[in-house]
């Protein structure tokens, strides 16, 4: 699959990207070059927003777009624009992947919510769409709150500004040990956080 188109072009109308999601229904593969070409690019801003490294946004566009390619049949316009649908099969393919890694990916929710939001900006976003980035925004960011003040320093410290551990160490003048374990143990309680929250 090629990568993202780099220029940061508007996405087209609802009403476009349905008439190429109809298609793609009917194995369309023009229909989803066009899909892939008109929407990547912001949906791929949108997981590097979450995930933060390149490599895995990468990763995780190229598994949504799988996805679209066998779902579209799914796909219902009464429920949601095209590319809020979209939005959120990328989103959960990221919150996955986060779920399957190890402590060397942590999320950083004081920033999250307004970076997930001014990514998938667009200069006629729908209500419902804007509606639920902020809110998957705020859960996120909520659960980030509930760790202890330097615990969630040291996670947001690793994650956001892509710190290493001992990096993050030096700057809290702390063991790297110390690190480790709190990085660790911060990670482990955001992902208990984010299964209750989907749970309930």
């Amino acid at each position: 699959m090629p990568n993202p188109a780099p220029a940061a072009t508007p996405v087209p109308a609802a009403s476009q990207l349905h008439h190429w999601l109809d298609a793609v229904t009917r194995q369309d593969a023009q229909a989803f070059k066009s899909l892939y070409d008109a929407t990547s690019t912001k949906l791929f801003s949108f997981a590097l927003r979450i995930l933060v490294k390149r490599e895995l946004a990468e990763e995780v566009l190229q598994e949504s777009y799988v996805s679209i390619w066998n779902n579209a049949s799914s796909y219902q316009s009464s429920l949601a624009a095209p590319m809020t649908w979209m939005t959120t099969i990328v989103r959960n393919k990221a919150f996955d992947l986060l779920r399957r890694l190890d402590h060397d990916v942590e999320i950083d929710g004081e920033s999250f919510d307004m970076n997930i939001v001014h990514a998938m900006e667009s200069s006629d976003p729908t209500p419902i769409q804007t509606l639920e980035i902020s809110q998957d925004g705020k859960a996120l960011a909520g659960c980030m709150s509930r760790l202890e003040g330097l615990h969630r320093q040291a996670v947001a410290m690793a994650f956001f500004h892509d710190l290493s551990h001992s990096e993050v160490a030096e700057q809290l003048k702390l063991p790297i040990g110390t690190v480790k374990t709190w990085i660790r143990r911060g990670l482990d309680k955001l992902r208990q956080c984010l299964n209750r929250l989907e749970a309930s």
